[in-house]
This record gives C-alpha cells, structure tokens and sequence, in this order.
C-alpha cells in the first residue's frame, strides 16, 4: 500500500484559491492531510475544494479575511470541528501593488502591512493555541518571497511589499523561537518569479511604469531566473510538503529558498 507522509493530519492554506496556495493545498491532499482552503474568494475556495475532493481527498472552503483576528479564530475553529485538529497552517495569502517609493499613500501601505504581515501574526497565533492545546506539536509555514530579504529591482517599484515581506520575516523568526518549546515550527519559503496571475499583474504594472512591452518585461525576467524557466506553484508546492513532513524537525525560524537561484545572500 502506499505511504502518505500526512496521513492523519490537518492543515490550513490562505490564499488558496489559485496559483501557489491552489498547489500547495492540493499537494498537502495528496500527501494525505485533510485540508481547510481558505480564500477570500468564496468561488475559488470551494473550485479548490471540489478538486480536492474528486481526487479523494478531504477538503473544507473557507471564505473569509485573513488580516481579520476574528475570521483568524473561524478559520481554526470551524476547521477544528470539522477535522478534528489542526497540525499544519501554511499563511500563504497575499497582495502586491506595482508603486514608486514616493508615491505609496497609507492605504496601499495599510493593505500590504495588513494581508501580508498582520495576517501571519493573527493566523499563526490561532493555529498555534490550537496546536499548544492538542498537543503533539505542528507546522506553520510562511509563503514570503525573496524580497523578505532582499530588495526588489529598482524597475519593479514594490516598496510596501518589499516592507511587509519583511516584516513576516520577522514574524517568522521571532514567533519561530518562541513556539519552538512546544514542539511547533515555524519557517518560511522564498518562492522565486512564479508563473501565476499574480506575476502578470507585476509585469503588467511595470511595463506600464516604465512605457514598456508586457512581452519584453516579462522577456528580463526570464533572462535574470539561473534555471531558465519561470516557476509553477508546484515548484513551491514541493517544498512545503518537504517542511511540513517529519523530514523537516529540526528547523525553526528559517527561510528556505526555493527561487531558482534568482537571489542570493
């Protein structure tokens, strides 16, 4: 019979409606976890799900905001009632805008400080009580981006999402160490120049920034990734299933690149 590494296990994946949260939530099925796919778009969330569920996994949708500490506590409690636990929570919701430094205004930097920061603190606080009064440890994985530790080109125009990928770093690190004691771990992935829509709206934004082609935007990328093709979300997706298996117990606090050799420090 085959063996699935998470066999038993529940997680939770924000921003799991498409791109890299679709794959993520879809391979964490497959690795045998019962899986709550959390989106802001109710549609996308349940699309997944149904995936999931034809492929003979368990799936529960969640429609809620992430930056909200009281759908924070829904997302783990309805997922508690339904699975039963929750051993693994994987904040990979998101957004990104393309604009110059001097002209970032507060509702742009609000925004990208509340899905892409706030959120982890308010999701992994949840996850994490929950996990303490289970027993028995668990996984919190953060999607964050090479751009947590490094900035982005000049071109590309991301200062509030280079700050708030920053700060989940942060986030990671410290958190990490304290929920260590209790047998939780906590890390982060740096995803390369992955191939979702989200990549779109990144190049679009900038070759409109720059009077540009999107095709030859998107040509520079290309030409700057070490590998020679641009990511998939299972690229990513492989990764977290590394972290969130038995493989991976004895990190905490770390950021594991997963870029293609697009950054390095």
């Amino acid at each position: 019979m085959p063996h699935y590494e998470l066999d038993g296990k529940a997680a939770i994946v924000t921003g799991a409606g498409r791109g890299i949260g679709r794959a993520i939530a879809v391979r964490l099925a497959r690795e045998g976890a019962a899986v709550g796919v959390v989106d802001l778009d109710e549609p996308s969330a349940r699309a997944v799900a149904s995936e999931i569920a034809r492929s003979g996994g368990r799936a529960l949708p969640f429609a809620l905001d992430v930056s909200s500490r009281s759908d924070a506590l829904r997302m783990v409690s309805e997922s508690v009632a339904e699975f039963g636990r929750v051993d693994i929570l994987v904040n990979n919701a998101g957004v990104l805008r393309v604009t110059p430094a001097l002209e970032v205004d507060e509702a742009e930097w609000d925004l990208h400080m509340s899905v892409n920061a706030k959120a982890v603190l308010l999701c992994s606080q949840a996850a994490a009580r929950q996990m303490i009064t289970q027993g028995g440890g668990g996984r919190i994985i953060v999607i964050s981006t090479t751009g947590g530790r490094l900035p982005s080109s000049k071109d590309n125009a991301l200062t509030s999402y280079v700050a708030s990928k920053h700060a989940a770093v942060g986030i990671v690190q410290q958190m990490g160490l304290e929920l260590a004691q209790y047998g939780i771990l906590m890390n982060a992935v740096f995803p390369g120049i992955v191939d979702t829509p989200m990549l779109e709206t990144v190049h679009r934004g900038v070759a409109k920034l720059l009077g540009d082609s999107y095709e030859a935007v998107r040509a520079r990328a290309l030409s700057s990734i070490p590998l020679g093709r641009f990511q998939l979300p299972e690229d990513v997706a492989n990764i977290v299933a590394f972290l969130a298996s038995s493989d991976a117990n004895y990190s905490v606090g770390q950021c594991f690149d997963a870029s293609g050799g697009v950054a390095f420090w």
